[in-house]
């Protein structure tokens, strides 16, 4: 992916130096290569248009690499007992799954879940003065990627509790009294610590019932 971002980037800096810009995004990428390939496009010089295709194609050989690695990801995703146990976990897909087994063979090396997620530089910094201890940023320790994953997964885990009337209360009050990206990373670390125990102690992920769920089951 970074690869593809480079070479995507390559091709947006080449075409805005002759005047060619297109939307930012990845999906107007697109534009940018028919343009190239379209050889009836004057606004594109004979001998740019040989060179840049020369980068189209490398753009799209990439997507078709990354398509199949993703599918490959996933595949591997079933078979797998562990995979399978942290991908029951919501806001942990095939590729965070993949990628927590890849970089954590051993997840019996870290003494708790709270280790664990301060390795993934998800806790909070403590600052003591004058008696107090104040929680400061997070660490950032770690895999920046894995770190990265876990809080997007927890991104869109919060995007859809935001919308919905049957969210868990504890994601909505987390949502009313903390910044939306603060409260994106708390649940990162939280799913952090649930993938360790899952690691540790296998089974899988259960959402915990609400009052009113066993209420009703009663």
């Amino acid at each position: 992916m970074k690869q593809q971002t480079q070479t995507i980037n390559a091709l947006r800096s080449h075409l805005a130096e002759l005047g060619i810009i297109a939307a930012a995004g990845r999906t107007k990428v697109e534009a940018l290569v028919a343009i190239v390939r379209d050889v009836a496009d004057v606004r594109l010089p004979a001998a740019a248009r040989v060179a840049l295709t020369a980068v189209a194609d490398q753009i799209e050989a990439q997507a078709d690499q990354i398509d199949k690695l993703e599918r490959a990801i996933v595949a591997a995703a079933k078979t797998d007992k562990d995979m399978r146990r942290l991908t029951t976990i919501p806001g942990i897909g095939a590729i965070t799954a993949a990628t927590i087994k890849a970089l954590v063979p051993d997840p019996g090396g870290f003494k708790s879940a709270r280790h664990f997620a301060a390795w993934l530089g998800l806790t909070p910094r403590q600052h003591s003065s004058g008696g107090k201890e104040r929680m400061g940023r997070i660490s950032k320790m770690g895999n920046p990627e894995l770190r990265s994953l876990l809080v997007l997964g927890a991104t869109s885990v919060l995007r859809i509790a935001r919308k919905a009337d049957r969210a868990r209360p504890w994601l909505r009050a987390l949502l009313a009294r903390r910044p939306y990206k603060v409260a994106a990373v708390a649940l990162a670390n939280k799913t952090a610590r649930i993938a360790w125990a899952l690691l540790n102690k296998g089974g899988i992920y259960r959402r915990p019932e609400t009052p009113a769920t066993t209420m009703a089951a009663a």
